[in-house]
């Protein structure tokens, strides 16, 4: 057992009123934060671990604590020791979304999901101080990990001058129409392996601690667009068309026409799926988990499906082309 492990096991010694008869790992996250599932009788809690030199717990427990109280259901902090890194949470459940997601749940499911995100919007579309700008050097330095981990890092590759210059010119038409867009709370990771499928109030929702505040369409891209499952493209435009309508009639910003949000939710795609590459490169080569390679090319797929529908993003289009990137081109009639 780590030096973490057993201190964590000490402080939950101390928290809990009986003796711990399991302690489990829930999550092996995609970063250094850790999860453990904790039995005392039959009670369940989730244990968070997150060492204070590479995140404050507190920054996690006053969203969670707003998030609530606006009525998402996402975990109730119990006891914290954040000088620690330490948090007990409710447990949520161990049914992620992506596990149940077919033909015949997906309308609910996504129905319930973005039912919550409305709430998320709504409440944040005029709050400007609680969490902070998903700004334009945050946006840039996002993508900048497609270059630096996934083509650079991973494939091995020497951009040209001209090469470099396309992928400049797309990051920063990418970086205006994100910022042109509405700003309202933005979870930033609101996908199939986020979004837990609970009894009641679903989704159970997790992995919120790096909130923003920043596109209308981010979150609903991260759902719709989802990098672990894909579906027709012509369902998605229905799917994006009345979230607009609906998310419109709830007075959430979201612009004056489905056509026009349909228009940011693509680009705002393009700007999260080279993020996502990036993170993928970099999660293998500096934390050695290669389990998120694989869907690299799904998530590639949706670049250059996007791209090529758009005069502006053609030149990165034909960059992706030009690479010879592994890519899913059928993710347009995915199921």
């Amino acid at each position: 057992m780590d030096d973490r492990l057993q201190r964590l096991r000490a402080w939950l010694d101390d928290c809990l009123d009986g003796p711990i008869d399991e302690l489990r790992v829930a999550s092996s996250d995609a970063s250094f934060r850790r999860y453990f599932r904790v039995h005392v009788g039959q009670r369940r809690y989730i244990a968070m671990d997150a060492p204070p030199t590479q995140y404050d717990a507190r920054k996690y427990m006053r969203i969670a604590a707003r998030f609530r109280q606006i009525g998402l259901n996402v975990p109730e902090v119990l006891h914290s020791d954040p000088e620690q890194g330490f948090l007990l949470l409710t447990d949520l459940g161990e049914v992620l979304y992506l596990a149940l997601l077919n033909e015949h749940t997906v309308e609910r499911l996504y129905g319930d999901a973005m039912g919550a995100l409305r709430v998320l919007q709504d409440a944040g579309a005029d709050d400007r101080g609680f969490l902070p700008d998903y700004d334009e050097d945050l946006l840039l330095a996002e993508m900048s990990l497609f270059r630096d981990w996934y083509l650079q890092r991973h494939l091995g590759l020497s951009l040209t001058r001209r090469q470099d210059a396309v992928l400049r010119d797309a990051f920063a038409r990418l970086v205006e129409r994100a910022l042109a867009q509405p700003q309202v709370w933005v979870h930033r990771d609101y996908h199939s392996r986020n979004l837990l499928v609970t009894d009641e109030h679903n989704p159970g929702i997790v992995d919120f601690q790096d909130a923003v505040r920043g596109p209308v369409t981010y979150d609903l891209v991260s759902l719709l667009r989802d990098c672990y499952i894909a579906w027709p493209r012509q369902r998605v435009e229905q799917w994006v068309t009345d979230y607009h309508a609906a998310a419109l009639m709830a007075g959430i910003p979201v612009g004056g026409t489905s056509s026009q949000f349909l228009t940011w939710f693509d680009w705002m795609g393009v700007q999260r799926q080279l993020k996502a590459v990036g993170i993928f490169a970099r999660l293998l080569h500096r934390d050695g988990k290669e389990g998120y390679m694989a869907d690299i090319p799904r998530t590639l797929g949706y670049t250059l499906e996007v791209s090529a529908g758009y005069q502006e993003l053609q030149p990165l289009h034909r960059l992706l082309r030009e690479l010879k990137l592994p890519s899913d081109t059928t993710v347009a009639g995915s199921t």
